[in-house]
């Protein structure tokens, strides 16, 4: 997926500043697709000179006008086709898992920091995602029932929530592991010699 189609599921869930969609991309689109402000505010340049956004000026008290962008009848067309074609099942790429791997021919009990770093990163982002569904999605000031544009964002924010737990419990099997094989390194009878072939 590209910037762009993110930019236009957003565009096309409410109208909004540069300013605007950068702080949802930080609140709500962050759960699937990440992008920094100058990344944005760039690719929004480029949507509105192609014909892909239209930009109005809206007056605001006390401050300059801000520019707010919506989606235009390309823009449509063009998530409209991307919306039509396959994409490839995406593959893992997880850095930490080779780290773990890689931690046989070391000292297993030297990762345990920075897998407790994960896990403290993994547990925050899922204490926001719950917090966020509360608010947007459960919680007394959510709407009842919800449209169907919010069903979907809810069901997207269900997956992020099922792999931050899922990611937790792996790092919670992770972290009993190398704490095992650090009581046991030292033992006469502990682990030595030649490794076992390696799994896939």
């Amino acid at each position: 997926m590209a910037l762009e189609h993110a930019i236009l599921v957003s565009l096309l869930e409410k109208p909004g500043s540069g300013y605007e969609l950068a702080r949802r991309f930080e609140r709500s689109i962050g759960h699937f697709w990440t992008a920094t402000h100058q990344q944005i505010y760039r690719v929004l340049k480029r949507m509105e000179s192609e014909g892909v956004l239209s930009v109005r000026e809206v007056p605001q008290q006390g401050r300059p006008d801000k520019k707010e962008y919506s989606v235009a009848a390309p823009g449509r067309t063009a998530l409209s086709r991307w919306l039509h074609e396959p994409i490839e099942p995406e593959s893992l790429r997880h850095d930490l898992a080779v780290k773990i791997r890689g931690a046989a021919f070391d000292d297993p009990a030297a990762l345990v920091d920075e897998v407790e770093r994960h896990h403290r990163a993994h547990g925050d982002r899922l204490a926001r995602y719950l917090a966020g569904e509360r608010r947007d999605f459960t919680g007394p000031d959510a709407p009842a029932p919800l449209d169907a544009g919010q069903q979907l964002q809810h069901v997207v924010l269900r997956g992020g929530i099922a792999y931050e737990r899922m990611t937790i419990a792996w790092l919670d099997d992770v972290l009993a592991t190398l704490h095992t094989l650090a009581a046991t390194a030292g033992a006469p009878d502990g682990p030595q010699g030649g490794r076992p072939e390696p799994s896939p």
